[in-house]
């Protein structure tokens, strides 16, 4: 018979199966016994070695033993509808972004500790680097797009600047309020000429990712007003830096420190042997096209589409070559992953296989044949289903390697 004090509570977003065999895992890691109780929501826990850093480190579990998770707390301090977009996730609606409970979870597994250094060598919108600087964990994160490493800086170095950033807004606001608003394309310009003479360029950062969120709006909503966007985007993401400011001070959290960079993984600028642990999912491009589904900012940066698309793994060549190319890529991707991960430290890549004119490409087996052959033991395989009509896949492999 299970006891009210030693229930260890599931948090009410978890409904997967993967979210359950996490959260076990999670348990399991921390070397802490366990029975499922209650339709699999609770958990009645027997003895917790370290309770108070698993209190501080959990994903999954909103009350343990009575009393509630640091992640719990974490979750609150958010403007949006979702449990997921939390402090500054939500900064630019990128597809495709990582869980940041399951990016935790497996921080966890893996066992990085507070002090190391995690590595995402496809960043994306920079979910893993916020997740860890949150944990105490260093992160690196590189990306080929430029439009991934803003986001992910600004969502990670923009606290340091706050009171820059809220001093630089009010300077924004009686400037833009000045401009006439003659058409949208003049207004967009004077916006940007207005963040280009930022001199702080971390200040800067959060500002032009303001304006790429409202060119966003923009591409999506035509008729609102670019102005009007650029001005409610930059007060939204300041409230959120406020409430991280406010976390970080009720919480005493030692943050982790980031450094994210413009890099392509089959070339990195990393030492060897020197990442603690690699969490990353690698681009879905031959199936899902990168460049255009950012096209708008990639534009506002300045860039030429054509010239950059044959730069992204799996846009290049077209047909079986378009493949064949794919596979090469991230053939040589995984080898320099391994050049710099330490040896009995963990990788997880969390990857599916895509459909191309309507032909299932096996990218999962080439993921786990190309790590086998690198020496690694496939620890953890795990089915992640992804729901959604429009989704370009239904179903996602959470692959955790060791370096043996």
């Amino acid at each position: 018979m299970s006891s009210d004090i030693n229930l260890t509570k599931l948090f009410w977003n978890v409904q997967f199966i993967y979210e359950l065999v996490l959260a076990q895992e999670e348990l399991e890691a921390f070397n802490i016994e366990y029975q499922i109780v209650n339709n699999l929501r609770s958990f009645n826990v027997f003895n917790i070695p370290d309770e108070e850093e698993f209190i501080k480190r959990t994903a999954y579990f909103e009350v343990v033993k009575g009393e509630p998770s640091l992640y719990s707390k974490i979750t609150k301090a958010n403007l949006t509808r979702s449990i997921n977009q939390y402090l500054t996730h939500w900064y630019y609606p990128y597809k495709g972004k990582f869980h940041p409970q399951m990016i935790r979870a497996l921080l966890n597994i893996m066992k990085v500790e507070k002090g190391e250094t995690i590595l995402d060598p496809f960043i994306g919108s920079g979910t893993l680097a916020l997740e860890s600087q949150l944990m105490g964990i260093n992160a690196i994160g590189t990306d080929i797009s430029e439009v991934c490493t803003l986001i992910s800086k600004v969502k990670t170095q923009s606290l340091k600047w706050l009171p820059n950033i809220q001093e630089e807004c009010e300077n924004l606001s009686s400037s833009i309020g000045d401009i006439v608003e003659d058409s949208e394309s003049k207004i967009i310009k004077e916006i940007s000429k207005l963040v280009e003479s930022i001199k702080i360029q971390e200040v800067r950062n959060f500002f032009l990712l303001a304006k790429l969120i409202a060119h966003s709006d923009k591409s999506r909503r035509s008729k609102k007003s670019f102005k009007k966007s650029f001005e409610s985007n930059a007060e939204k993401m300041i409230e959120s830096l406020n409430m991280f400011n406010e976390l970080r001070n009720t919480y005493n959290l030692d943050l982790g420190e980031t450094e994210i960079s413009q890099a392509d993984v089959r070339n990195l600028k990393i030492p060897s042997d020197s990442i603690d642990g690699i969490i990353t999912s690698p681009p879905y491009s031959i199936a899902l096209d990168y460049v255009e589904n950012d096209k708008h900012a990639l534009s506002a940066l300045g860039y030429d589409i054509e010239t950059i698309r044959n730069e992204f793994i799996g846009l290049r060549g077209s047909g079986k070559s378009k493949i064949d190319l794919y596979n090469q890529d991230m053939k040589i991707a995984y080898q320099e992953i391994d050049r710099v991960l330490k040896e009995d430290k963990y990788c997880t890549i969390i990857i599916g296989n895509a459909i191309l004119n309507k032909k299932k490409i096996e990218t999962i087996e080439l993921t786990i044949d190309i790590f086998k052959n690198l020496g690694y033991t496939l620890v953890k395989n795990v089915d992640k289903i992804i729901f959604g009509l429009y989704n370009i896949m239904q179903m996602e492999k959470i692959l955790i390697f060791k370096k043996e």
